[in-house]
């Protein structure tokens, strides 16, 4: 990626998904720093936090029927 260029909102994804499971390299994440928008990382982690909340909740649900 070039050096100035900004993440499109898919990569962001990926990164954020790759945080979540803490399989990110350290040269990884300095690119990310470098190109991911701050904003698109907000969106993505609170969108990501609530949908492993609710697959916990669906989990639990359905093994305490």
């Amino acid at each position: 990626m070039d050096r100035n260029a900004r993440a499109t909102f898919g990569q962001t994804l990926r990164a954020v998904g790759a945080s979540f499971f803490g399989v990110r390299g350290s040269r990884a994440h300095q690119a990310d720093m470098r190109s991911l928008n701050p904003v698109h990382v907000i969106i993505a982690g609170i969108g990501m936090a609530a949908l492993f909340v609710l697959a916990l909740l669906l989990i639990v649900r359905m093994v305490v029927r």
